[in-house]
């Protein structure tokens, strides 16, 4: 692929809100993504089969805790008090960067604002969950490979 097409596709993603863009011609491939905020960079697979791992799955019940003013397509009373961390988007939930690895986070363990917490794949992109305050996962609330909702609750971070 020339140059000249990469630095173009480069100013592309620049002046849109996409966070990656990948453009194939032939057999060559050229994938481009923006660094999350915080310097981590998180490598997306392009299949990503559900590992099993030790993760509550989401009540269906109607939201009662005040997490949030919304009311989210699942989440219920079992939450513990703490900060709720929501799905910014629908797609898919994954906890880990690959089948193969160790999920981004466990509950139990501390974490500060910026780390990642797991990745969300909607319409063949992979978007970084990241955490917006800093303390200790306290629940997860969502399976590897499970579909979600805006604004579902994701995780309790106390």
């Amino acid at each position: 692929m020339d140059l000249r097409k990469i630095k173009k596709l480069i100013d592309l993603l620049e002046e849109s809100n996409l966070a990656e863009i990948e453009i194939k011609e032939g057999e060559e491939s050229v994938r481009l993504a923006r660094t999350p905020r915080g310097g981590i960079a998180v490598a997306a697979p392009l299949a990503h089969a559900a590992p099993p791992m030790q993760a509550a799955p989401a009540p269906s019940s109607s939201e009662a805790t005040g997490g949030g003013s919304h009311t989210g397509a699942s989440g219920g009373a079992d939450l513990p008090d703490g900060h709720v961390v929501r799905a910014p988007m629908v797609g898919t939930f994954y906890a880990s960067p690959a089948p193969d690895k160790p999920p981004f986070v466990t509950v139990g363990q501390s974490i500060r604002a910026g780390e990642t917490l797991a990745i969300i794949e909607a319409m063949k992109m992979f978007n970084p969950i990241e955490a917006d305050v800093s303390g200790t996962v306290l629940k997860v609330m969502a399976e590897s490979g499970q579909p979600i909702e805006f604004d579902q609750p994701l995780f309790v971070i106390g």
